[in-house]
């Protein structure tokens, strides 16, 4: 197998949290689904950071991102598939 760059907890995620410290962008990524055994490969729009989220698909503005298949926020900006989900374009439903 290949080198895994980052997981996907639950098929139903929305992103996937990046393992390595070295994604770049323009890299295809290596994604392990943990609960199906399954992989995928996602092209990363950006260099992203070890231990933060990289998209699993596109997202509209207002849309809901899960993770662990919990809601963890609502995009307040477009999402790309691969693309850096962070604070920039996620937050809390919490305030």
């Amino acid at each position: 197998m290949s080198e895994t760059h980052f997981l996907v907890h639950d098929k139903a995620d929305s992103v996937g949290v990046v393992v390595v410290e070295d994604a770049k962008a323009g890299m295809d990524l290596v994604g392990w689904i943990m609960n199906t055994d399954e992989t995928v490969t996602i092209k990363a729009n950006q260099d992203i950071a070890i231990g933060h989220k990289i998209a699993c698909d596109d997202f509209a503005t207002g849309g809901t991102i899960l993770k662990y298949g919990s809601d963890i926020g609502k995009v307040v900006a477009n999402i790309k598939k691969g693309d850096h989900v962070h604070v920039h374009n996620l937050k809390t439903k919490r305030w």
